[in-house]
């Protein structure tokens, strides 16, 4: 009876504290999307589309957090868009340089 009880209370914990961070996450890309509006000088109609379409693809990429190191594939994916403009030898450090940081996001 000791263990149910015991695992009861263990599931019940692990539920609240995924919703809690699905809450927190939600509520992050709600501010974020609303200060993009804000700072964009979205009124209305444009603002209502802007925020809609915000939250429905996610937070902007700019203001997204770091998610960690990239799969590989994604980090070459990933540097060279972050390295468009960039030509040569700089092109190739930079390509370098973010490949061994996983994703252009990671670097320092």
């Amino acid at each position: 009876m000791k263990k149910i009880f015991a695992t009861a209370i263990a599931a019940a914990f692990a539920l609240s504290a995924t919703s809690a961070f699905a809450a927190n996450a939600q509520q992050d890309k709600m501010k974020t999307c609303n200060k993009d509006a804000t700072d964009k000088g979205l009124k209305g109609d444009d603002r209502k589309k802007f925020m809609a379409d915000c939250l429905k693809s996610g937070a902007p990429a700019a203001a997204a957090p770091a998610a960690g190191p990239l799969a590989p594939k994604d980090a070459m994916k990933a540097c060279m868009a972050a390295a468009k403009g960039k030509k040569g030898d700089e092109f190739k450090k930079f390509r370098e340089d973010c490949l061994k940081a996983k994703g252009p996001a990671n670097m320092k």
